[in-house]
């Protein structure tokens, strides 16, 4: 007999009506009496009084040490470094491969070669297998294989499951090794490359960056150039090849591997598989920009309703002995969220901007950036600005509160072990740290350096480093609604540098030509 779908759920409810899991608490017993229900379990007894209020809680301090690179690195037959972590959770292992060099190696006519060259070692096929193949091939052994080039330096990587090692890994070096770089491929490339660079003026975050770096770095700086229509077309797969053999070899090369692994065993393959890849010579170190910021509003003609602004200057380096306390002044200044000063008072307090707060980038080869940030409704910009630099003067002018510096120190040591939350994470610090020459004992002591940070410290370095005349304020939006200021009067643009503004035009998004040259309101 062919049961319906409406009789099968009848049984089914039937069954488990029966099953005593679905049984009624209150069924009787065979003595027809109804059993008491079970005794519940005591609650714990406390080992002493609840605290009356959540922040009289107290914690016993994180007992964590971080983990030495030292304890996982190695070096391999070919000279290369590897940083090799193990974890048996599943059987997939995961291998990044670091080089030094990106964009800083570029010639300025062929902006955008270093991207391009990386993209198309994955997708340009080999010198014996076609692109499609190679797709095909890992779709087949389940692999996923991505590389691509940054400022500083460039990365392949293979996440392969165990079982698929030699094959999936094969492949891995193939493209790396003998790329192929298929001129259909090539084609399609440049084709998505000038449809995003069309939509450059679409965001004004975009727009907002883009000006913030020629600024700060100079057009001709690899920070702030960036590819045209004009650099694109004159990429050739030559240019391509010449790029690769500079940068992927062995010489130039740090490995990390995590995942199903035993160390001595991926030694051993790693030295087979890198054996007779020639080496070359080492990337140099990236230029220090040339360009000297100049202090002064500037602005960007964009129809939106809102303003994106960015106030800043040139920061500090990494390896500042100042490091510590400028970590701790930003956590306070606007680097905190909801505890931070700018969050306060430009959204809490005044309900100015959704998103306000600030950023310290510290560079490795010559001093990063300051940046405080937000976005405003046009006649509010001014008023925010205004705000923001009130604020980072307070903090020239008188030292935090206790509370406020211990809730700055507190977000970096308790939130430390996050640094090292899983072991991808770990490879990538240690393989940074390697190319940057942090030093060794950088993470042992690092929530020393930061405890020991005090009120004045911040002071001081507020004084010596958040110079407000020395900022330069870059706005991006309706001019004409930004400049007078809010309605109350209570600031306006022309309160910032005695009233002087730079319009900076727009530029063209496939040239990045301006139309006339920026000129003072």
């Amino acid at each position: 007999m062919r049961w319906t779908t409406k009789q099968l759920s009848v049984f089914c409810l039937f069954v488990l009506a029966l099953s005593p899991a679905c049984r009624s608490s209150g069924r009787k017993d065979d003595a027809g009496a109804i059993p008491e229900a079970p005794p519940r379990a005591a609650p714990p007894k406390s080992a002493g009084a609840l605290p009356a209020r959540p922040e009289e809680i107290k914690f016993a301090p994180i007992a964590f040490e971080p983990p030495a690179a030292n304890e996982f690195r190695s070096v391999l037959g070919s000279g290369v470094p590897v940083y090799l972590l193990p974890s048996r959770e599943i059987p997939l292992i995961e291998f990044t491969f670091s080089f030094k060099g990106g964009r800083y190696l570029e010639e300025a006519a062929k902006a955008g070669v270093a991207q391009a060259t990386f993209e198309m070692l994955r997708r340009g096929g080999t010198a014996t297998r076609t692109a499609e193949s190679v797709d095909e091939e890992l779709d087949f052994l389940a692999a996923q294989c991505r590389m691509g080039a940054g400022d500083e330096r460039s990365f392949a990587s293979l996440n392969t499951m165990k079982a698929n090692l030699d094959q999936s890994f094969a492949l891995f070096m193939d493209l790396l090794r003998s790329p192929g770089f298929q001129a259909s491929r090539f084609e399609i490339y440049k084709q998505e490359t000038i449809e995003d660079m069309k939509q450059r003026n679409d965001d004004a975050d975009s727009i907002l960056s883009r000006e913030w770096d020629f600024l700060l770095y100079g057009e001709e700086h690899y920070r702030g150039r960036q590819p045209t229509i004009a650099t694109l077309s004159a990429i050739a797969i030559e240019d391509m090849r010449a790029f690769h053999q500079a940068l992927v070899h062995p010489g130039n090369l740090i490995i990390g591997v995590t995942g199903d692994f035993e160390p001595k065993e991926m030694s051993a393959f790693l030295d087979a598989q890198l054996a007779g890849w020639k080496s070359g010579a080492r990337s140099p170190d990236p230029p220090a920009p040339a360009a000297q910021l100049r202090p002064g509003v500037y602005h960007v003609e964009k129809e939106i309703p809102q303003g994106k602004v960015m106030i800043g200057l040139r920061s500090i380096k990494r390896d500042d002995p100042d490091f510590f306390r400028m970590l701790v002044l930003n956590e306070v200044l606007g680097g905190g969220g909801f505890t931070s000063r700018i969050t306060n008072r430009v959204r809490t307090e005044e309900g100015l901007a959704y998103s306000a707060g600030s950023s310290l980038q510290p560079g490795v080869y010559y001093p990063g950036e300051f940046i405080a940030y937000f976005q405003s409704k046009n006649r509010t910009v001014a008023l925010s600005t205004k705000l923001i630099l009130e604020t980072i003067e307070e903090l020239r002018s008188e030292p935090v509160s206790d509370e406020e510096l211990a809730t700055a120190k507190a977000s970096f040591i308790e939130t430390f072990p996050r640094v090292f939350a899983s072991k991808d994470a770990v490879v990538r610090r240690f393989i940074d740290d390697e190319w940057t020459g942090r030093k060794s004992d950088y993470y042992k002591n690092y929530r020393a350096n930061i405890g020991a940070v005090t009120a004045e410290d911040l002071r001081r370095s507020a004084q010596k480093y958040l110079a407000p005349d020395k900022m330069a304020i870059v706005v991006v939006g309706k001019w004409s609604e930004i400049e007078p200021g809010d309605l109350d009067g209570r600031a306006s643009m022309r309160d910032f540098f005695g009233g002087r503004a730079t319009s900076i035009p727009l530029r063209d998004p496939l040239t990045l030509e301006a139309p006339g040259r920026p000129g003072m309101d």
